[in-house]
Formats: C-alpha cells, structure tokens, sequence
C-alpha cells in the first residue's frame, strides 16, 4: 500500500513512517500497531540518470560477483551503493547495526531504499512499540577525490565505532589443505612448521578450523582431538596465538523441537538441526560454547554458517527476498536484523577479549562488533580460478571496509601441490601487502624452500601495519590487476 503525508510524516491503513534528522543521518522511524508489516520502501527523486556506473555491497560474503556496472533497477544494492559519472561520485548508505535489512535500487529519475521489517520470511509483528529501523546517510566526493577515497571515507561515515585488533592478525588455517581431515597431531606439526616464520612483537595465530568438533554438539571435540584446552596450550607453547572455528547454530540431534528454527526448503537436513535464534535459550547455549572456548584457552573464535542456517540460502541467492516466504521466528516481534544483531551481540559478549571473525555473517550487522569479517565466499587449495573469483575480487571492492568496519579478510592464501606456485604467490602477494588480515593454508609437503621463504617475507609483512591496497583499475575490472601496495605500484597477471 501506498502510504500518503507530508514532509516526514507518512501514514496509511494504521502504519506510520516518520523521518527525523539525527546528526549527520535521518532516521526512520516506523509503527504499525496492527498489521504484520514485511517492509517500507522509500523514494526519492535524484538525476541517477548522469551516473554511468554503479557500485553496490553485498548480504554478507561477496561472490567474485562485486564491479562497479551499469545502473540496474531490478538489481537490489544491500546496504550502501556508490554512483560515479567518471568525476564525481555520490554514496547512498544506511548506517551499520541497524534493526531492518536495507537495500537500494537505483531507478531512472529517483533513489529508492528498502528496510526489510520480516520476522523469516512473514511480516514483523510490532504491537505497540516504535521500531528505529535505520539511519539514512549520503555523501559527495569531494574535490580531488577518487572513487575509492570517497567510498572508504563513506564506510567510514556509516559505521562511526568499528572494534578493531590492537595489531594486525596474520597467520595459518588447516582448512585448504586438510579440508576436514585435520586432528591434534596434525595441528601440532603444522604449527611447529609456521611458527619458524613468526615475527617478533606480534605472534601469528593458528586456527583450527572445521574438523574438531563431534558432528551435532561444538562442545565436545571428537577422537581425532584428544583434549581442545591442551591442543590451545600446544599452540602457544609453540609460538602462536590458538584460534577455533565454531558454527554456533547447530542444534544438538536431541534438542527439543520447540527449539529448533522452522523448517525451510533446501536447507533442511536430516543430520544438521538448527536453532532457533529468537529463543533466549538458545542464545545462552551459544554464549557457553563461546565462553568454553575462552576458558579453554583460544584468543579467537571463527563463527561461521549462520546467515545459510537462518535463511536457507547463501548470499549469492538473496535477491529481494532473503529466504522463502511463509515462516517466522518463535518470536515474531522482533525483525530478522534484530534477532540476528541479538545474537551477534550475544556472541561479542561471551568472547569478552577473544578475536572474533564473522563469517557468513551479515556485514553491516557484524561491523562494530567483530574484530574481522569474512568478506568473500571461500577460496581453495584446489581451484586457482575459484580463488581468482572469490579472492581477488572481493578485496579489489571491499578493501574500502578494511579498518572502516572490521579488519577486512579475504580468506587464505592455499598452498598446495594442486595449484601453480606462480598463481598462488601472486595472490600471496597481494594478500600480505594489502593491510588486511593474512592467513596461509598451507601443507607441509608443498612447502619448498621457495615457498617457505615467501611465507616468510609474506608474514614479515603482514605483521606491521601497512595502508590499505589501492585498486587503481577497480572502475574497469572485476578483477583488479593494477594495485597500489605500500605506495608502489604493483601489476599482476592473474591468468
């Protein structure tokens, strides 16, 4: 329905829309005493016609898929969406921890946002209270100001208090070359081998990821670990910080059904029970298993699946619907933004001094509370060109969030027999030298000398604190090749 009203105040059939001026932002305000509300839609008349290119966010992770294009109506841009029109550029943004899912659509002749107000996929139930769905912010370059200054300047401006690590975070994960099929004995050794390439002054971390745990209950370590709280203390004996991949939504196969999320399509698995995170019991089984993991010794916890667990789809997969209509949460009064920043908050709170790295986290939910965030889908140790896709391209378009909202990672650098060397030190190259968090996967048989000097000189670098990279070609290719890195210019082949 089309609500009616003057200045900032809109109404229509019992649901009221009010704008007011908050700082250098307007916030939205919306009621809706009665009627189960999906969302509002918002409009604005702007010449978006003089802009040739267009640069939007994504939900969470990117998917090789960022680039500055042609505008699109029916393309929804999540969160903020950058205009240039080849001299100035133009930013529409909403600020980060808000209580609705945003979009915006660039239409000819006007600027239009989205704040999602669902509840799963059914409207949000309000009852009486006013719900402060997000605060509208825009800028303009300004004079002598590039595109990538001014988004990075915007990211700023959106999200005011990012929580950020005392010092850079470098170090190894398993994942992409023990896929799973890691255990204690095998942390150790690797361990043991990386830690000769620590730096002085600031210990890498070693991350144990998907593997340890037993299938239904990340409480618990399977007979591959023999004890978690003395793997984290062979970790630092070693020389390294120990770091622990959770996925904090997985429901033990015993839990009441009254627990567990509602069923959704394709989601849905017989082996893998979800929890529902608008229940508060839930939420305080998360936030044990977080504080376990401290008492146990690790100083950062990787939390990861959790927008695939509550939606049913991957990011990639969200296009003006997040999930399939027709559910909701037990609790319906509360908006999807709500329930999952509640949990996030919660997850912040059990770490206390813990490192967290969001990962399949909503991005603008997950700035100002985790220290890192993962900002695109996973690389490989297997496929150069899935790394070309995932890696290379989300730093090149999110970069701009590094230090802005979180430390900015773009995943691991996999160092396996199964890829060319020569491919994967170009992308260790421009991971180490970019200012953002570096993690190696490497596995110990492919390490020659060649490549231990590189990890070498890779954690030499990563260990200080470097400006961000610059991606000077961003504005005509997906896949930047022509970098700035510590003031120089670096061009890479990256076929």
């Amino acid at each position: 329905m089309k609500l009616t009203g003057n200045g900032n105040l809109f109404k229509g059939k019992g649901v009221t829309v009010e704008l007011k001026n908050k700082g250098n932002a307007q916030a939205v305000y919306i009621q809706s005493p009665e009627t189960d509300i999906k969302g509002v839609r918002l409009s604005w008349k702007y010449q978006t016609q003089k802009y040739s290119k267009i640069l939007g966010d994504h939900w969470e992770r990117s998917y090789g898929d960022l680039g500055w294009k042609s505008p699109d109506e029916h393309t929804p841009n999540p969160w903020y969406v950058m205009l240039h029109d080849g001299k100035q550029t133009a930013g529409f943004g909403v600020k980060t921890g808000c209580s609705t899912i945003c979009w915006w659509a660039v239409k000819p002749g006007s600027m239009e946002l989205t704040l999602d107000t669902k509840s799963g996929g059914d409207g949000v139930k309000l009852g009486t209270r006013v719900l402060h769905a997000a605060d509208m912010v825009t800028t303009l370059s300004g004079v002598n100001e590039n595109a990538y200054a001014t988004t990075t300047r915007f990211c700023k401006m959106m999200c005011e208090k990012p929580r950020l690590p005392k010092q850079p975070v470098y170090g190894i994960n398993d994942w992409y070359f023990a896929y799973g099929n890691n255990s204690q004995q095998l942390i150790h050794d690797t361990t043991k081998i990386m830690a000769e390439y620590a730096v002085s002054g600031n210990k890498p971390f070693s991350v144990i990821d998907d593997g340890w745990e037993q299938a239904d209950d990340f409480s618990k370590h399977n007979e591959k670990f023999a004890d978690m709280a003395k793997m984290a203390d062979e970790v630092k004996a070693l020389g390294m910080r120990p770091g622990l991949w959770t996925r904090p939504l997985i429901a033990r196969l015993d839990t009441a059904k009254s627990r567990l999320a509602p069923s959704i399509k394709n989601r849905d698995n017989s082996n893998e029970r979800i929890l529902d995170p608008s229940i508060p019991e839930n939420i305080e089984q998360i936030k044990h298993n977080i504080s376990l993991y401290r008492s146990w010794g690790y100083e950062m916890v990787k939390h990861d699946f959790s927008s695939w667990d509550i939606f049913g789809r991957w990011g990639s997969q969200m296009t003006d619907e997040l999930t399939q209509p027709g559910w909701h949460f037990n609790d319906q009064t509360k908006t999807n933004a709500e329930i999952i920043l509640n949990m996030y908050t919660a997850i912040r709170q059990a770490a206390d001094n813990m490192y967290l790295i969001g990962c399949n986290t909503l991005s603008h939910l997950s700035a100002g509370l985790f220290e890192l965030n993962r900002i695109g889908d996973d690389t490989s140790g297997k496929e150069w060109d899935r790394t070309k896709k995932m890696g290379v391209n989300t730093l090149g378009f999110r970069l701009v969030q590094n230090n802005t909202f979180y430390a900015a990672d773009g995943d691991c650098v996999g160092i396996t027999k199964y890829v060319k060397w020569e491919n994967t030190q170009k992308w260790l190259t421009l991971l180490a030298q970019s200012g953002s968090p570096l993690f190696i996967s490497a596995d110990p048989a492919a390490l020659g000398q060649e490549q231990k000097n590189a990890v070498k000189a890779a954690f030499t670098h990563a260990a200080k604190v470097q400006p961000t990279a610059e991606p000077l070609d961003w504005l005509d290719n997906k896949t930047p090749a022509k970098w700035k890195l510590n003031g120089q210019v670096v061009t890479f082949d990256w076929d």
